[in-house]
């Protein structure tokens, strides 16, 4: 879930939201940031993130087919979004944006977004809100919601529960009560997600994957934590997708055993490493049906 910190905006996250209405710089990110020298912690990674995933978002995505390099120097959204996006079928349908990952302007305008009855979910108001655009807003904790039984066609949650239960005063709200330290608790979300799914309904569902790791503001998801959400969720049927990043290659289609040991790196907080990736090191692509 994407928040700016009311205690103090986080830089990037800031930077996501005015390059959100300035699409120009998207653009320039693309030229710059190799001048840079790929350093993930240059102003322009985020720009050249941009406008990586603007190009591959208007091309077909095939995991098995994937040129080699892929999103190199890049965090797992270069995945994420072009994986939901070829898996969310066409036409309408209501769909839960269960954190808040969709709300940007470029990824609203996909035709398979467009086509959709739209609710964004998140724990705060954001700095860009598109109702104009018919789609709803609503702020809360994802493990107890306000919505009816059986109330969507689609849940899509991209990177989120890995901070639910964790400290979310980090960078997505300023209520001290979301300073948690419980990591169990994203099963609730689980739960709660199959409860206002409609039968037949699909949860898209990504979390970074490898070595098990809870930090103050997110855990790395390994297989134990896959199957328990399998469990809880209990599918009719379900499908995991799992892609992991190497150097020099960038992302690639991968299998959960050889992603079991990928190791997560923050570049916004921990020293640059060589051949480290900018987050997490693989990233775990699920679909469960009710």
């Amino acid at each position: 879930m994407k928040r700016a910190r009311q205690r103090g905006p986080d830089r990037e996250l800031m930077l996501k939201e005015w390059l959100d209405r300035n699409a120009v710089f998207i653009s320039l990110g693309g030229a710059i940031f190799p001048l840079t020298g790929h350093k993930v912690s240059s102003p322009w990674y985020t720009p050249y993130k941009f406008s990586e995933i603007k190009r591959l978002l208007e091309q077909p995505f095939e995991p098995s087919q994937l040129p080699c390099p892929y999103g190199r120097w890049l965090d797992e959204r270069i995945i994420e979004f072009p994986w939901l996006l070829s898996q969310l079928p066409e036409g309408p349908g209501a769909l839960l944006d269960a954190g808040s990952a969709l709300n940007y302007d470029f990824i609203l305008r996909h035709p398979k977004l467009r086509t959709k009855d739209l609710t964004i979910m998140t724990l705060a108001p954001e700095a860009e809100c598109f109702w104009r655009r018919q789609i709803s807003y609503v702020y809360g904790d994802l493990r107890q919601t306000a919505f009816r039984d059986n109330c969507f066609d689609y849940i899509a949650s991209v990177s989120t529960i890995e901070h639910i239960g964790l400290d979310n005063t980090r960078y997505y709200s300023g209520d001290r009560a979301k300073a948690e330290r419980d990591p169990e608790t994203y099963l609730a979300a689980i739960t709660e997600f199959r409860r206002i799914l409609k039968p037949g309904g699909s949860l898209f569902l990504t979390v970074p994957f490898g070595r098990h790791n809870v930090r103050d503001w997110l855990q790395v998801f390994d297989g134990d934590r896959i199957d328990r959400m399998v469990t809880t969720f209990r599918p009719c049927h379900h499908s995991e997708t799992y892609f992991r990043w190497s150097e020099p290659d960038g992302w690639g289609l991968s299998s959960r055993a050889e992603c079991a040991d990928a190791p997560y790196f923050d570049h916004r907080s921990e020293p640059a490493s060589p051949g480290a990736p900018a987050a997490a090191g693989a990233v775990a692509c699920l679909i469960f049906t009710k």
